[in-house]
């Protein structure tokens, strides 16, 4: 026997049935189950919109992207010791950037290329030999940055560091940084020296 309600009681009004003749309590229960299956709908769809996690390299293509940014960077610094402009610019990120070691010097390609055109033209090129490189590679895959020591004949040892980005399908320099190094020991009286200048202006 179906039990009344106390708001049933109150209102002396019998059960209320649903259109198929279920019980009251039965059309709840169903309406429970579709709200369920409504909120389940839901959280699946806002668990697609969350961006998930770029699998990680495994070990043997992990050495195999050093390996490519390793030439890519080799062929950059051959590239300007045969002042071959176009393999050299070639290699940056369409939005790369160069920064020198004066505060001035902050280049995006297309300036850099416009500065470094009359020396690469008459056959002037620069000459830094990479060592004591260090590469690490995003998890994605498809960014890197890098610092490594650098020979010169007149400087003598200096850093370059940076990003690499792939680029359709190709590692691209988007930023590298040249800085002199500079012993600690030494660092008092470099500093002293520079103080005699003026700050340059914001690049």
């Amino acid at each position: 026997m179906e039990m009344e309600s106390p708001q049933h009681r109150r209102n002396g009004q019998p059960p209320v049935a649903s259109k198929t003749g279920q019980p009251e309590r039965q059309c709840y229960k169903r309406r429970m189950s579709l709200d369920a299956l409504r909120l389940g709908l839901l959280l699946s769809v806002l668990s697609a919109c969350v961006p998930r996690a770029a699998p990680q390299l495994g070990a043997q293509a992990l050495e195999a992207t050093r390996t490519n940014i390793g030439r890519v960077l080799d062929g950059f610094h051959a590239a300007a010791a045969r002042a071959d402009e176009t393999a050299y610019f070639d290699a940056f990120a369409r939005d790369g950037t160069f920064l020198g070691t004066d505060a001035t010097e902050r280049w995006g390609v297309a300036a850099f290329r416009a500065y470094s055109h009359p020396h690469f033209a008459a056959g002037h090129g620069w000459t830094y030999v990479p060592r004591a490189r260090h590469i690490a590679i995003h998890d994605s895959g498809a960014s890197a940055w890098f610092d490594e020591l650098l020979d010169h004949d007149r400087y003598g040892e200096l850093r370059g560091s940076g990003v690499l980005v792939l680029e359709d399908g190709a590692w691209k320099v988007a930023q590298y940084n040249l800085t002199f190094t500079i012993p600690n020991a030494r660092a008092k009286e470099v500093v002293e020296l520079l103080n005699q200048h003026e700050p340059a202006p914001e690049p």
